[in-house]
């Protein structure tokens, strides 16, 4: 008589290799999938080892971080003198901006950050009403905040005493503001039937891509006063301003255009199929889906406008990099180091601003992706 086994319930799968799965399936796949890939890996890592350690040690170990004023920085050579940002850093943050009012410059970056993460989470109740406190009622309080009302007990601050940082951040929130709005105006025109609206934005945006952006900082600067009535004066900060947003809503509307350009035609089809008008259909149905297409483009223009607030300071306007500059010729503390702590501060500062800002458009790409990718 034979026996036969029969099993009554099936056999637990197996482990993947554990070489496909996990860290070492991804160094494999993206570090070593080819012999040159493998050699670029090793150079890399290499120069990494060579580079870091020192690099590291100059920051933290050798640097300086407390002295009353430069001379210890010149005796010691080998590391960052943190001391000189320490000492400086309420002219770096604020500029001239008068100290015991600067409560006005912190509420108002306050409240704007505030609004901004309101805005930008994907999750937070009521963006709409975020949307017009940011955009209607934000741009009036801070103004009130920082150039000053006497009637309201707060004292008047020129805009010639503003610098640092605080100016930096205010340069590209108002370029980035305005410059989308008039991006989407701009390509919309670009492709609209009517020739003279057409022609117009077609002019403007050859012009403004077809210029370096410091000759539009030149013209803003020199030629804006020429357009206002006799008598009205334009203010220094606010001329760059103009010349900013200006400039960066030329680039945008190309990428706007591109969107726009992407879309399938079955989708203006079927909004003129449910009856819905030109602004309807471009409001609900076209911009939604072109600009998700074209936020890599985007934010892209937006770390582009960022970083280009430094050259507002050949007309006049006191930046981060300008206050730096002006923090580095104090004699008290002149020294090698100085220069290369001041720069590597001034990067960082700008590194971290528009690293987040890459983060962020990616986040946002991937959650607003899922449909189409589906």
């Amino acid at each position: 008589m034979s026996l036969a086994y029969v099993r009554a319930a099936p056999e637990p799968a197996l482990s993947p290799p554990a070489a496909s799965v996990g860290a070492l399936a991804w160094m494999r796949a993206n570090l070593f999938s080819s012999p040159a890939n493998a050699a670029v890996t090793l150079a890399l890592v290499a120069l990494a080892f060579w580079l870091i350690p020192p690099l590291i040690a100059w920051a933290t170990v050798d640097a300086v971080w407390i002295a009353p004023d430069g001379a210890l920085c010149r005796a010691h050579q080998d590391g960052a003198c943190w001391a000189f940002i320490g000492r400086k850093l309420g002219y770096l943050l604020y500029g001239s901006y008068p100290e015991p009012l600067r409560w006005r410059v912190n509420l108002t970056e306050a409240l704007g950050a505030a609004l901004i993460v309101w805005l930008l989470w994907p999750g937070a109740p009521r963006r709409g009403l975020g949307a017009l406190l940011f955009f209607v009622v934000y741009p009036v309080v801070a103004f009130v905040l920082l150039c000053g009302e006497p009637a309201l007990g707060l004292a008047r601050v020129d805009t010639i005493l503003w610098g640092g940082v605080f100016v930096t951040m205010l340069t590209a929130l108002v370029g980035i503001v305005v410059s989308l709005p008039l991006g989407v105006l701009l390509a919309l025109g670009r492709r609209s039937r009517m020739p003279l609206v057409r022609a117009a934005s077609v002019v403007f945006i050859e012009v403004m891509r077809g210029v370096p952006f410091i000759t539009v900082l030149y013209m803003a600067n020199n030629m804006l006063p020429l357009f206002l009535p006799p008598g009205a004066e334009s203010d220094r900060f606010l001329r760059p301003l103009v010349g900013i947003a200006l400039f960066s809503a030329a680039y945008m509307a190309e990428e706007v255009r591109g969107g726009l350009q992407s879309l399938p035609r079955g989708q203006y089809e079927g909004a003129m199929a449910l009856g819905l008008d030109y602004w309807r259909m471009t409001a609900l149905i076209v911009l939604p889906q072109a600009l998700v297409l074209v936020i890599p483009g985007i934010v892209n223009n937006f770390i582009g406008l960022f970083k280009d607030t430094s050259l507002v300071s050949i007309v006049g306007v006191n930046d981060v990099l300008e206050a730096l500059d002006h923090a580095m010729k104090d004699p008290v503390w002149a020294g090698p180091t100085i220069f290369t702590t001041g720069y590597a501060f001034a990067g960082l500062f700008y590194f971290a601003i528009c690293y987040a800002m890459s983060r962020y458009s990616a986040a946002m790409e991937r959650r607003l992706g899922q449909g189409r990718r589906r």
